[in-house]
């Protein structure tokens, strides 16, 4: 269970940080997202997933 604070902490930190020092460029990140095909989207999201749960598995395998 800690290990799942730990992500959710990692996250917002790391979205709270990109808000903080970038706004302006996380809005035109989010237009650019916008104007992708849902397809494109589910893609990048897809890998994004697949991209976290091994850096998950990882850190898993190195700790134990």
């Amino acid at each position: 269970m800690s290990w799942v604070l730990l992500g959710l902490g990692l996250v917002l930190a790391v979205e709270g940080l990109a808000l903080a020092l970038a706004p302006s460029r996380l809005e035109e990140l989010l237009a650019f997202f916008a104007r992708l095909p849902h397809e494109t989207r589910r893609t990048i999201g897809l890998a994004a997933l697949a991209a976290g749960i091994t850096l998950i598995w990882l850190a898993q395998r190195l700790a134990g």
